[in-house]
């Protein structure tokens, strides 16, 4: 939880401990620490300072001065996750918090109409059988939440947006129910309350029906009717639902692509902690939790432009070979030709030398129609009619992968 100091306290503290151990006592670094409090305007103890000390020399401590105008007098440190992440997220962390010990969670907040339509909504619901209420729905925070509970929302949600705000998220609605939104990423809200389930415990006066019902089952025994007996039978709930006052405010789940731990998502009241305190901590783990949303989209997206790059890679093979193949049966097609012309002069030649001096009609028919076969044959292969050709059959040209389907 949070830790809310104000700047006198926090001057008396770095002044009274070195920076260093408070840095391991806060869980944040020496670094951090040290930017709040110039962001605060608390002098701290210049290097070498606490070893003169310790050796009994005479040291002297720099008075704290008086607060800007409008600058809050209280320092909040917001609680640390002691949890394995990324560098770059612990950064982020360190950051926000170095942004959170601006918030005072004890002033009050500014109004939100976003919030004020919620709140407004979850009154006039009606509670469900369960005993909740709920907002839902474009504009409004999506909320959870038994009627009770509803003050507690106008204290919780100011402070988390106000909080929120430090951290550079704003409060926004669109098409489905608001969100926080920074300039990268837009981050899904819900506010709910624990209901605690319960076996159902008869009352007196179910007890008394149920009663009722049994003397006319054994009436109708005696006497062997039975006729809609059982439709008359009472019916009890199996279960009493009682919401607990217990209220949770929840983040979008953030999935680590490749595995690995999500940041924390999950704010809870529990003995000690209550989500009116807890507002600074909030939008540290929103500030966490947008930045890991990013990496890990980013990450997406390397990842699935590799995948692109690689099918294109396989997709250009493909088409070379496709192409490559398609010339080799045209030119395998032109080569067949030319041996089969070949034949067919030689067929013409050995029968013009062995024709008889009367020859019959029919050998002069097929001799004269075979010259003018072979005149059309070699005509086909003339240059002109191979660019016919190779256009025709979409060949060594612009089109040269005609026919080749897209892996895509």
């Amino acid at each position: 939880m949070a830790r809310v100091f104000t700047r006198q306290q926090f001057y008396e503290l770095v002044w009274f401990k070195p920076m260093t151990h408070l840095a391991k006592e806060f869980a944040i670094s020496d670094v951090a620490l040290h930017k709040i409090c110039k962001r605060h305007g608390i002098p701290n103890p210049p290097l070498g300072w606490w070893a003169k000390k310790a050796a009994g020399k005479r040291v002297k401590q720099m008075p704290l001065p008086e607060a800007k105008p409008g600058a809050s007098d209280s320092v909040t440190i917001a609680d640390g996750d002691l949890s394995r992440e990324s560098s770059a997220l612990a950064s982020v962390r360190e950051h926000a918090r170095i942004r959170a010990s601006e918030g005072d969670e004890d002033q009050a907040a500014p109004s939100f109409p976003i919030i004020d339509r919620t709140l407004a909504r979850l009154r006039k619901a009606k509670p469900s059988d369960v005993g909740i209420v709920a907002a839902d729905g474009p504009g409004l925070i999506k909320c959870e939440v038994a009627p009770p509970s509803i003050d507690r929302l106008a204290i919780i949600l100011p402070r988390i947006a106000r909080a929120a705000s430090l951290q550079g998220f704003e409060l926004v609605a669109g098409d489905g129910p608001a969100q926080f939104k920074s300039e990268t990423e837009a981050i899904a809200i819900l506010v709910a309350e624990t209901v605690r389930r319960e076996k159902h415990v008869l009352t007196d006066a179910e007890r008394a029906k149920e009663e009722v019902w049994q003397r006319k089952r054994d009436r109708a025994a005696r006497l062997n009717s039975w006729d809609n007996l059982f439709f008359d039978k009472p019916q009890f709930p199996e279960w009493d639902f009682h919401p607990t006052g217990q209220l949770s405010y929840e983040f979008e789940q953030v999935y680590i692509y490749g595995g690995g731990s999500s940041p924390r998502r999950s704010f809870r009241d529990a003995k000690v902690q209550r989500l009116e305190n807890m507002a600074s901590d909030i939008a540290v783990g929103l500030a966490v939790l947008a930045a890991a949303k990013t990496e890990q989209r980013l990450k997406r997206e390397a990842d699935q432009r590799r995948i692109e790059e690689e099918r294109q890679r396989r997709e250009l093979a493909a088409r070379i070979k496709h192409i490559e193949d398609r010339r080799a049966a045209g030119l395998g097609a032109i080569l067949a030709e030319l041996a089969e012309l070949d034949r067919l002069r030689s067929l013409i030649a050995m029968l013009t030398t062995a024709i008889p001096a009367e020859p019959t009609p029919r050998l002069l028919a097929f001799l004269a129609w075979a010259n003018d076969h072979l005149a059309k044959r070699e005509g086909r292969l003339s240059g002109q009619a191979l660019e016919d050709r190779f256009a025709a059959e979409h060949l060594f040209g612009d089109d040269d992968d005609h026919d080749f389907t897209s892996s895509r």
